[in-house]
């Protein structure tokens, strides 16, 4: 993925594609019911704030578990779940639902699957900036029937984090991310203002669109990245629905410009934490999720 500045003479542009890519499915880590996407995964002093994005598909056809508990350090795990359900308890998500993971100085959480289960999630891994890298661990759930909405002729937009089109979402944030599922009816067209500073990107998930000031068509399961533009400046991203229609997710956020270290579960700022983290982790130092004070715990 290249990163692409525009430079401009006035207070607005608009946004264009730069950068199409079609991530390959490939089996998962939960089986052969298991079909993952790495749609971001590397290059992230391009992608920045965002480290990974994964499309998980699971068709499990019996009852068997997978999955299970695992550390995280670092970074906030951000996620939408498209179809089906997935969790426990007072954190379980259905369709339509979105989370936030703060795992900043170290969480543990479980995502076990032991019955017959369809389901589609997005989870992004958001890096946090460097003065929060140990933030304190918290969790945020949004739920279907909470998220802000915008509702017009052939045009649904549902704000997750961030604000658009008028509505902002309660959820807090770190890192300033916008975060948004837009439903588009056949020929649709709309216009949307992000900071021009911001990297961005679109992933369809269904139908065709045509994105931008040239008209560049992105299909199902192609990210495109948004070219962008130095200082504090408005854009204006244009979107047009195909003769299907269109449903596709935008991620636009701050970037942070701040190096990160990966390795396994954790994000550090040097191999020191890795090394630190993981020690901590098997020496049981690291809390489970749902352990966390009420006063971590946000249910809007």
């Amino acid at each position: 993925m290249e990163t692409q500045f525009t430079v401009q003479t006035d207070r607005t542009f608009r946004r264009k594609l730069v950068d199409v890519q079609t991530p390959p499915p490939h089996q998962g880590f939960l089986g052969p019911d298991h079909t993952a996407r790495a749609v971001i995964h590397d290059h992230f002093e391009q992608s920045d704030p965002f480290i990974l994005l994964m499309d998980d598909f699971l068709d499990k056809k019996n009852d068997d578990p997978v999955g299970g508990p695992h550390p995280h350090a670092g970074f906030e795990t951000v996620s939408l779940l498209i179809e089906g359900e997935i969790g426990d308890g007072d954190h379980r998500m259905k369709a339509g639902d979105f989370q936030m993971m703060t795992a900043g100085s170290g969480i543990v959480h479980t995502e076990t699957i032991d019955k017959k289960s369809r389901m589609r999630l997005l989870q992004m891994w958001l890096t946090l900036p460097k003065k929060d890298r140990w933030a304190d661990p918290r969790l945020q759930d949004l739920t279907f029937e909470q998220v802000p909405k915008v509702t017009t002729d052939g045009l649904e937009i549902r704000v997750y984090s961030g604000s658009l089109a008028g509505v902002t979402s309660p959820v807090r944030n770190h890192v300033p991310v916008i975060i948004a599922d837009l439903h588009l009816a056949a020929g649709v067209h709309t216009a949307q203002s992000l900071p021009a500073d911001f990297n961005a990107f679109l992933y369809v998930l269904e139908g065709r669109v045509s994105v931008g000031a040239d008209g560049k068509v992105l299909q199902a399961n192609q990210i495109g990245w948004l070219d962008k533009t130095a200082g504090p400046a408005t854009s204006e991203l244009e979107l047009t629905a195909g003769p299907g229609g269109a449903r596709l997710v935008l991620y636009a956020g701050q970037p942070q410009h701040d190096r990160i270290y990966p390795y396994g579960p954790f994000i550090g700022d040097t191999q020191r934490d890795i090394i630190r983290l993981y020690q901590e982790y098997q020496a049981g130092g690291m809390k489970h999720v749902l352990t966390l004070p009420d006063d971590r715990k946000y249910r809007y």
